[in-house]
């Protein structure tokens, strides 16, 4: 299998474990603070303002994956205070910004409503987009991309398969919520990419960013489930979404040559926080201000303000090391 093979070509452990998942799952159960909205109680939100919503949530999720592996590689070399940064960071962006994100875009509904966004994306990642990401990384020659992308399409599978017992049992009572799967950590350090493919590099970036999206998501879920007293439920989304960071994030990751060594890490962190903070968020915030959503574009430029905050903490970190 491949993930028995991609083994050969790594050393070292993730740093995203079960346990800091935990944490993290707790975390997104806080109140989204200032920016807390409902369904029930918020306005509705302009179509342009929950688009750019639903970009910033990619974009955090991803950040918080990527820097968490980055947190992981500085570790190795020996960076303890880069490290340590760019986990603060990862934490921030997952448990502040996505977060406050998803409370303004009404992203968390009940149980049943969860459960079925979450099949939703399952079917289609299942059926239709590992399989076609599958189908052209072969087609280009990059056979370990294809047989990832075949085994995420299977594993999609289950997970949509335990989803819709979940949501019988939520909607009828019968039958029961099934065990949570457990994460098969692979692990990711420094290298480069091992696809060739232009196409397969494309796809790898943007599945990259959905299993980031749907790690977060699904904790979301989870944190809602445990507040309504559905331990069960919470669980099954927790070990979902360990499942998409650490096994298909990790294994993608490898593929795409997403880490490099701390220095560079660095360099594409300043880089990436430098976009949102002068381009990106100012837009959106722009936007949002234009059409009246005001507490959109209020966290839009509270969020670029705080990667502004990031750049300059990783532009010191990167000038320490020279």
């Amino acid at each position: 299998m491949f993930r028995h093979s991609i083994r050969t070509l790594v050393v070292g452990l993730c740093a995203l474990t079960a346990a800091s998942q935990g944490a993290t799952a707790m975390a997104l159960a806080v109140p989204a603070g200032q920016y807390q909205a409902t369904p029930a109680t918020a306005p509705a939100l302009r179509s342009q303002t929950l688009s750019d919503l639903a970009t910033a949530m990619k974009g955090e999720a991803f950040a918080y994956a990527s820097y968490s592996l980055f947190a992981a590689e500085a570790d190795r070399q020996g960076h303890a205070a880069v490290g340590e940064l760019f986990r603060g960071t990862a934490q921030t962006e997952l448990n502040e910004h996505l977060r406050q994100a998803a409370a303004l875009a009404g992203t968390v509904g009940s149980n049943a409503a969860n459960l079925r966004e979450a099949i939703s994306g399952e079917t289609y990642e299942h059926q239709v987009m590992y399989r076609d990401f599958a189908a052209q990384a072969r087609a280009d020659g990059d056979l370990d991309a294809a047989e990832l992308f075949t085994e995420i399409a299977a594993d999609e599978g289950r997970h949509r398969d335990a989803f819709r017992t979940a949501l019988t049992a939520v909607t009828t009572g019968r039958g029961s919520i099934p065990a949570p799967p457990t994460a098969d950590v692979v692990p990711v350090p420094a290298g480069p990419p091992k696809v060739k493919a232009a196409r397969t590099r494309a796809n790898l970036d943007t599945a990259l960013h959905g299993e980031a999206l749907a790690h977060a998501r699904y904790l979301l879920f989870a944190a809602h489930a445990r507040q309504t007293g559905n331990t069960a439920l919470a669980r099954l989304f927790e070990g979902t979404a360990g499942v998409e960071l650490h096994e298909h994030f990790a294994g993608e990751a490898v593929l795409a040559g997403l880490v490099s060594t701390t220095k560079p890490n660095l360099r594409k962190a300043i880089a990436g926080e430098h976009e949102e903070a002068t381009v990106r968020y100012p837009e959106f915030a722009e936007r949002a201000t234009a059409v009246g959503d005001t507490a959109a574009a209020r966290y839009f430029r509270d969020t670029a303000a705080d990667e502004a905050k990031h750049m300059t903490a990783f532009r010191q970190a990167l000038d320490r090391l020279r």
